[in-house]
């Protein structure tokens, strides 16, 4: 393994875990990549078909460039998204090649940090798609996708240039989507987002840190599937998120969980299933990287928006929902197309200076993302969080402010 020539500066003990920085900078160490004068990449793979790092493109905006130069604060924003599908190639693509496919959202993204899931590869090799018949031939032309049973996204690897221009400064691959075209679609997927200057994470043993402010922000992608950080294996879990707390002052958590669909709104003690596989149990998933160290854990994969809790201070989001679908890619009916941009402000030891879900939707305009004015979003959270967490559910006005409980 190769370390960093940087100074490895342990972080403060987790104020709610009980661990020392001593502890915590002792934990295995990983390999690091610098990626530019304000962001890094650190990685401990050994499988290059997962997660190779190549460094930052060699001419074009780098996610957050400028920021090693800002003084340093003690506060940062993040916001975040839930699940992201610009469209589907060749035939469900939004209009104008997706230009302006997130102006009507811009303002509700910013933030210091932006983040998103990205729900599909970004890749024109079509080579293995997973939803075909049988194994593509070596001659002759590949069998026809059996879609009857079976979903498979893709949008061109040029659109990552429309994410870049929202805002986004990071996208988690963690999902049931990043492997749709193999490993081949994954590694184009990340070469697209960095030839646009934006990070990734997801992949097992990944963490992604980036300074902000003079703020260390690491951000890990889990989910069930085995191109993730490991949702099921919940000690695994709090050992990639310890390793991640002694390189930063603050971690956020990416995680695809849970059930789908437009009756999976309600969060649950236990593990949940769909179509035959085991989603985790959010619950006990999310209070476990918290004890770890983690500072925020952003949900999603249901489809649906779910509650909100605080767990030791620190805010759990359960999903995210849908954020967009470009192509009609989603379906958007009733709470199917109701979403919303969280946006938080932390401290540099993870405390809460304050936060928000402002309402979002994706339903009519092709998908595309679109304020809601009635704050529906919003409305649902609050009920759903006062419904599934009572004392420790989080506290939501009509238009979204969030306050921890008490």
């Amino acid at each position: 393994m190769v370390e960093t020539a940087q100074t490895d500066r342990s972080r403060p003990a987790h104020p709610l875990s009980g661990r020392t920085a001593k502890l915590a900078a002792a934990a295995l160490a990983v390999l690091v990549v610098v990626a530019g004068a304000s962001w890094l990449t650190v990685l401990n793979r050994a499988d290059p078909a997962v997660a190779v790092w190549r460094g930052p493109p060699a001419a074009g905006p780098q996610a957050g460039a400028t920021r090693s130069a800002e003084p340093a604060a003690d506060t940062v924003t993040l916001s975040a998204t839930g699940d992201i599908i610009l469209g589907n190639a060749p035939s469900s693509l939004p209009p104008n090649g997706g230009r302006g496919f997130f102006t009507a959202v811009k303002g509700a993204l910013a933030a210091d940090f932006v983040m998103g899931n990205l729900e599909e590869p970004l890749t024109d090799d079509t080579g293995y798609g997973k939803c075909r018949v049988a194994p593509a031939p070596t001659s002759g032309p590949a069998p026809e996708p059996d879609t009857s049973n079976c979903h498979q996204f893709r949008a061109p690897p040029g659109y990552a240039a429309h994410l870049r221009e929202a805002g986004f400064d990071l996208l988690n691959q963690a999902n049931n989507h990043g492997y749709d075209y193999g490993a081949a679609g994954y590694r184009n997927t990340q070469r697209a987002l960095e030839q646009h200057g934006l990070l990734h994470t997801g992949a097992p043993d990944q963490i992604t840190v980036a300074t902000v402010k003079g703020i260390r922000i690491a951000v890990l992608g889990f989910s069930s599937y085995p191109w993730s950080n490991p949702l099921l294996d919940v000690a695994r879990a709090k050992s990639v998120v310890t390793r991640a707390a002694a390189r930063a002052d603050l971690v956020v958590v990416q995680v695809h969980m849970g059930a789908e669909g437009a009756g999976a709104t309600r969060v649950r003690p236990g593990t949940e299933m769909f179509l035959g596989e085991d989603r985790g149990d959010p619950v006990r998933f999310s209070r476990a990287v918290v004890d770890a160290g983690a500072d925020l854990v952003v949900g999603h994969g249901p489809h649906v928006l779910r509650g909100m809790e605080f767990y030791r201070g620190r805010l759990v989001a359960y999903s995210l929902g849908n954020f967009c679908g470009g192509g009609g890619t989603l379906n958007s009916s009733g709470n199917l197309g109701i979403s919303g941009v969280l946006k938080v402000s932390l401290r540099r030891d993870g405390g809460w200076a304050g936060g928000s879900l402002v309402s979002t939707t994706h339903q009519g305009g092709g998908g595309l993302p679109r304020m809601d004015p009635g704050h529906r979003g919003a409305a649902l959270v609050r009920s759903l969080s006062t419904a599934d967490f009572g004392a420790t559910a989080a506290r939501l006005t009509g238009t979204g402010q969030i306050t921890p409980p008490g």
